[in-house]
């Protein structure tokens, strides 16, 4: 339960005692002699309440009430009042103060008025981020397309991730999204306004990778004009997102290393320490332990940057997916070239289904655009050799259920009218498929 208070008075007194009482009950009590230095030195999103005398030199405890009303109209704020000053606080009350108490009080008056309002604030904040993850999670949705398991775990994980102050590895094949996760890793969490930056290690020259990830001075080395900011100082406070990390140098490996142990950095060039606060977010196809075993990959910092781990599966193991991707991916080209979004045929359908997808989700969008542009079916096998009657037949029965979900936009009635369905099979079909109402009620 929340413990903490603040107490602003100008009575020493009054102070003291309030603070020998509160923490002999366990409360968190942190005290101000005036509302001034009450306000500026305020926690963001204060999880308490404040206790605060009406009348005080300065700012009084009304105008601090309008102010921190301001701030957050749901602060519970108690007023310590002289006799004279009852008809003040109950109107004050009527404005939003949550209690007021009339100098002398017992001990037993403030502790319960203050139990009473910080229960109101903890049901209070509790609510805000019940809607704050609702909202992550709408937000989420139309970030990571997908119905299928796998993709209701990798949302839910991201999420969890994204606020923590871990380095997170992402494994995945080619095209599979590994940077989309990493970005959606560093939108959600409170890095969010700062640099995302992103390096594929795989497409710089060894001899300039080390300027290129620290930076150098002017004249480091032959044809270094300038002073050159690198891609870790450049990420400060935000997140560095290192894609085909199996590919950096060992060299760098072990500098890079370093980095994020001191959380420090040299210029090329330079004997100055420069202090960074960053969040690496790291993608690789391979094991990185087992690239670590191999000889070719540090296995110290392969530990340092798999705190987490993410995989992402490939497109044929979530066959459930195609459908929709295709369908995100055509509107979005249809937009960007003005032309009209396609709608697969049902043999085309079949084919996006059993296709074994190696290039994963960037070859669909490929797939989806060129169909856009009008530049002839794409040539798909008809068939996957690794993908059986029976999950071929699974795979078109989800997309079956999601197309008419979506366009009944969740009236389960209509969609029994269409499929000729019992309402018992329409239920455990949805269940296995892990296809939920709730989805598809605002789809437009």
């Amino acid at each position: 339960m929340l413990n903490s208070v603040i107490v602003v008075d100008d009575e020493a007194s009054i102070r003291n005692a309030v603070e020998q009482w509160l923490s002999l009950s366990g409360f968190d009590v942190q005290l101000f002699t005036c509302a001034e230095d009450c306000l500026n030195r305020l926690p963001a999103h204060f999880a308490g309440v404040i206790v605060s005398d009406v009348r005080m030199p300065g700012m009084g405890g009304l105008a601090l009430l309008n102010r921190l009303q301001q701030l957050d109209a749901d602060l519970p704020v108690i007023l310590l009042t002289g006799h004279g000053d009852v008809p003040m606080a109950v109107e004050a009350m009527r404005e939003g103060a949550y209690d007021f108490l009339e100098k002398p009080f017992s001990p037993e008056a403030l502790l319960g008025s203050l139990r009473r309002a910080l229960e109101k604030r903890q049901l209070i904040l509790e609510n805000r981020r019940l809607h704050e993850q609702a909202g992550l999670r709408e937000q989420i949705d139309g970030r990571l397309l997908g119905v299928s398991r796998s993709l209701q775990t990798l949302r839910r994980q991201v999420l969890e991730l994204a606020p923590l102050p871990v380095n997170v590895l992402i494994r995945g094949e080619t095209g599979s999204g590994k940077e989309l996760v990493a970005r959606c890793l560093h939108d959600f969490g409170p890095r969010a306004d700062k640099p995302f930056v992103a390096l594929n290690c795989s497409a710089i020259p060894e001899q300039l990778f080390e300027a290129e990830l620290f930076g150098h001075e002017s004249g480091a080395f032959t044809g270094a004009q300038g002073k050159r900011i690198g891609k870790l100082e450049y990420a400060d406070g935000g997140t560095l997102f290192l894609d085909e990390i199996e590919s950096m140098p060992l060299a760098q490996q072990a500098k890079l290393l370093r980095v994020l142990q001191e959380q420090k950095l040299e210029r090329l060039g330079s004997n100055q320490s420069i202090s960074v606060n960053l969040r690496v977010v790291a993608a690789t196809k391979p094991d990185l332990l087992e690239e670590a075993r191999a000889g070719r990959f540090r296995e110290d910092l392969a530990y340092r940057l798999t705190v987490a781990e993410l995989r992402l599966a490939p497109l044929r193991e979530r066959r459930e997916d195609i459908a929709l991707l295709y369908d995100a991916f055509s509107r979005h080209a249809a937009e960007r070239l003005g032309r009209s979004a396609q709608v697969p045929s049902g043999p085309q359908l079949s084919r996006l289904l059993s296709h074994a997808w190696p290039g994963n989700v960037r070859e669909l969008a490929n797939v989806a655009e060129r169909d856009v542009l009008g530049l002839g079916e794409t040539e798909l096998p008809d068939t996957d050799a690794g993908q059986s009657l029976v999950a071929q037949q699974e795979a078109f029965e989800a997309q079956c259920l999601r197309a008419a979900l979506t366009r009944h936009k969740g009236d389960i009635k209509a969609v029994l009218n269409e499929l000729q369905l019992p309402r018992r099979t329409l239920n455990e079909k949805m269940q296995r498929h892990g296809l939920v109402r709730e989805t598809f009620l605002s789809t437009e």
